[in-house]
């Protein structure tokens, strides 16, 4: 009689145990990141040839999948619909001018990584927006989606920010991360172009987690 009662009194605890471990799993299945945040604090910089920047994310060939964001100048240049015209100048039917052929010091890695010349003003509007006239945080969300909308293979992935801190001074942050991986920061590295320049505070504070 005794055994009998220890196997059942086993059995219930069993049973009890069986929902915490569900829950348990469910949780672990949670953690499991949907999506990407950037973020950095930006604080703009006085005078031309500064303020552009650009957050976008590449795959293990290094080709980009998606950009996030790009700083307006950089991609339209001072006037949409055609160049400024000098006093008495006449208008010749100019095509724009996008803000890094007029500047190429503009993003140039980006530029050059998502072949900027290849894509038509509609696929640059799209991921285009005004540079901040003030400063404050910025914040970027990728939820593991390419160009057309489709959700991306399975694999490894880089994180790219870029930011013309003044004409050819650059700065990028870059760090790979797993579309398998969890929830949690990514390690982020940086590289300067140069190291006395003094808009350094441009953008700061970068950050990439996975959500």
């Amino acid at each position: 009689m005794r055994q009998k009662k220890m196997i059942i009194a086993a059995l219930a605890a069993m049973l009890l145990a069986i929902p915490a471990m569900v829950q348990s799993k469910k949780g672990e299945a949670a953690k499991k990141a949907q999506t990407l945040e950037v973020s950095f604090d930006y604080q703009r910089q006085a005078g031309p040839g500064s303020n552009q920047y650009a957050v976008w994310i590449e795959n293990e060939k290094g080709d980009v999948v998606k950009t996030l964001f790009v700083t307006s100048y950089t991609t339209k240049g001072r006037a949409r619909g055609g160049e400024r015209l000098r006093v008495g100048e006449q208008s010749s039917g100019m095509q724009p001018k996008r803000g890094y052929i007029v500047r190429p010091a503009c993003v140039p890695t980006w530029v050059k990584t998502v072949k900027a010349d290849e894509k038509t003003d509609q696929q640059l509007d799209a991921v285009t927006g005004a540079t901040p006239q003030a400063g404050g945080m910025q914040s970027f969300t990728w939820d593991f989606t390419d160009e057309q909308g489709k959700a991306v293979p399975q694999g490894s992935y880089k994180v790219v920010v870029e930011a013309t801190l003044f004409f050819d001074s650059d700065i990028i942050y870059s760090g790979t991360f797993s579309t398998k991986d969890k929830a949690g920061d990514i390690k982020l590295t940086s590289t300067l172009t140069k190291e006395d320049e003094q808009h350094k505070d441009m953008v700061t504070n970068v950050k990439a987690s996975l959500k």
